[in-house]
């Protein structure tokens, strides 16, 4: 189980560090979200979810995409607005999708996928299924009334939903603090009726535990919702390749306290050298083939504008 959560973790940062790489290049075609620092939070949900589960996500989604099984060629190709993306280069690196996967999507403005994925869970059960949704949204997603009006429906109807708070303290730029008067997320939810839990320290395996702890009940349908406060921390700017302590919202000694504790070096310590090598040669030769992948595909042509977009007559 170690080797397959950090082999996870490690492909996510690697493939997001060449992300870094490429991007002064303008050859990725949409702002970037990166989610260096918060791996842990998708890969430890997505690990206890089965294959059919469904996860909806935010903006900064590609720690998700792939956790979930996302087709990485696709999310490259995507990124470079190439027509064998994953949206067929239409939606870029806020909208990323792989139903095969059942990852049903992200999207840029906050908390909008939340009534989405709670929807999704409603016709599940409807149908007779035992199939659970995850949906992930930060901090600031729990200020909005799409987050309170979806938790109040699900905890009402009962709907198989593991409400996801990736806690990194900032909205955009905005502190937990200047937004909340207190800190009571998981306050929040409980007066839903919706049971809770934080969870410090980007913990893989404690957010894996807990997520697999509640789904054999809420697949039977003897259990609601739940809500995880997962706390974590992302090392780079809100949008964008680099870093932001120039602008003084945050500080360096900040971000420094979490990337010494980083979640994907302590799960690398656990493995033996060879093992650790071995993942490590495969993730890098997959990213390669990957971004050639990208780098090799056609752009969409004129006539794709009006293919997969509604219009009402």
């Amino acid at each position: 189980m170690i080797e397959r959560f950090y082999k996870s973790i490690y492909r996510i940062r690697r493939v997001e560090e060449e992300l870094v790489r490429l991007y002064p290049s303008d050859k990725i075609k949409s702002p970037v979200h990166l989610s260096i620092g918060q791996e842990a939070v998708s890969v430890g949900v997505c690990e206890a979810l089965q294959p059919d589960d469904a996860v909806f996500g935010t903006y900064r989604g590609h720690a998700l995409y792939l956790a979930k099984g996302g087709n990485l060629n696709q999310m490259i190709a995507e990124l470079y607005g190439k027509v064998t993306g994953c949206a067929r280069g239409k939606g870029g690196s806020m909208h990323l999708v792989d139903v095969g996967a059942h990852m049903m999507g992200t999207s840029a403005v906050v908390g909008t996928t939340i009534p989405v994925a709670v929807g999704y869970a409603y016709a599940q059960r409807q149908q007779k299924k035992t199939t659970v949704v995850a949906v992930f949204f930060g901090d600031g997603a729990v200020d909005e009334g799409a987050f309170h009006e979806s938790i109040n429906f699900a905890a009402l109807k009962k709907l198989p939903v593991i409400f996801v708070c990736e806690n990194n303290f900032y909205a955009i730029h905005s502190h937990q603090k200047t937004r909340q008067l207190r800190n009571n997320l998981c306050e929040r939810a409980e007066s839903y009726g919706v049971p809770a839990q934080r969870i410090d320290n980007n913990n893989t395996f404690k957010i894996y535990e807990a997520v697999k702890e509640i789904l054999p009940a809420m697949r039977t349908g003897k259990s609601g919702p739940i809500f995880l406060e997962c706390m974590t921390y992302r090392w780079r700017e809100h949008v964008g390749p680099g870093f932001d302590f120039s602008l003084g919202y945050r500080s360096k000694e900040e971000c420094d306290e979490w990337i010494k504790n980083d979640e994907m070096v302590a799960l690398g310590k656990r493995l033996e050298g060879a093992t650790k090598s071995q993942i490590e040669k495969e993730v890098e030769q997959e990213i390669a083939k990957a971004i050639d992948f990208a780098e090799k595909s056609p752009f969409p042509i004129y006539e794709d504008l009006y293919v997969d977009v509604f219009k009402e007559s």
